[in-house]
């Protein structure tokens, strides 16, 4: 449940995309857990540990799940066997249970702050 055990962030399509390789190459291929899914508008999610996403100002293309007042219902894939439309883009691991918010806002690109 975002909000409680992770806070969350969706970027849409292509974007998101490129923002999860980005961030990827950050952090060495260990960028934490980001989902994908796999139908609609492609949304990539970006796992942040508890009470992080509110606390800074992101970009306008990037929606917040999961607030100091705010709870939402993320889906997040098993982390073995079948779970379409939802996949690993990147998994949690013991180094990065959860993505880094100051390399998550590296990624997504100079220039790219709220206004």
């Amino acid at each position: 449940m975002s909000g409680v055990h992770f806070d969350t962030l969706r970027i849409q399509g292509i974007r998101g995309e490129e923002v999860a390789a980005r961030l990827g190459r950050l952090t060495g291929d260990d960028a934490g857990p980001v989902v994908w899914q796999g139908t609609g508008l492609r949304w990539m999610y970006f796992l942040l540990p508890p009470r992080t996403a509110g606390d800074r100002a992101w970009p306008l293309d990037v929606e917040r799940f999961g607030t100091r007042y705010q709870v939402a219902y993320v889906g997040v894939p098993a982390l073995n066997g079948h779970t379409w439309p939802l996949m690993w883009q990147s998994w949690p691991t013991p180094t990065a249970p959860f993505v880094d918010a100051d390399r998550l806002s590296a990624a997504l690109g100079p220039g790219r702050s709220a206004t």
